[in-house]
């Protein structure tokens, strides 16, 4: 018999979340100017911020001076998903879509709650890591700090992956 997924219990769907963003980060990082030398200067990837998260995530890359080591970090905020106290799907469903759409996108910032439940299968179908938080702050300097990580070495693939095990 199936297991029967509730609201709060771990998702196995969420333990490939880490292994998403190192892929995600390995492959943007590689295919922006990535060697044995290291990622290209001039190297720019981007950042999906749900609206709860956007202003604390801006915050936190202003505060790198919109940078992760060599990498260039660009956020983009993206339009609420509630209205009043329904769920707009159409949003949850085009703000993944826009993510997904987006070569160069290394991660999407969302707020834990309802509207992930219909933002996960859309951004695991393209390898795109969810990192769920009630802070921009804090999922942004996650993100940064795996990004800086994976440029500070010759083999980004390993250098991320230890960050996230």
């Amino acid at each position: 018999m199936a297991h029967k997924f509730r609201w709060g219990d771990a998702r196995p769907s969420m333990v490939l979340r880490k292994t998403a963003v190192v892929v995600v980060v390995c492959a943007l990082l590689l295919a922006a100017g990535c060697g044995e030398e290291g990622v290209g200067d001039d190297a720019v990837v981007t950042v999906y911020a749900s609206a709860p998260l956007c202003a604390g995530a801006k915050q936190e890359l202003a505060r790198s001076d919109g940078r992760a080591g060599k990498i260039g970090v660009r956020v983009v905020c993206l339009g609420a998903t509630e209205d009043g106290d329904k769920l707009d799907l159409a949003t949850i469903g085009a703000n993944a879509r826009r993510a997904t759409e987006d070569s160069t996108t290394v991660g999407y910032l969302e707020a834990s709650g309802p509207a992930t439940r219909f933002s996960v299968p859309i951004l695991e179908e393209a390898g795109i890591a969810q990192i769920l938080s009630n802070s921009g702050s804090t999922a942004m300097a996650k993100l940064l700090e795996a990004i800086r990580d994976a440029g500070s070495s010759g083999s980004l693939r390993e250098s991320v992956l230890d960050d996230f095990q």
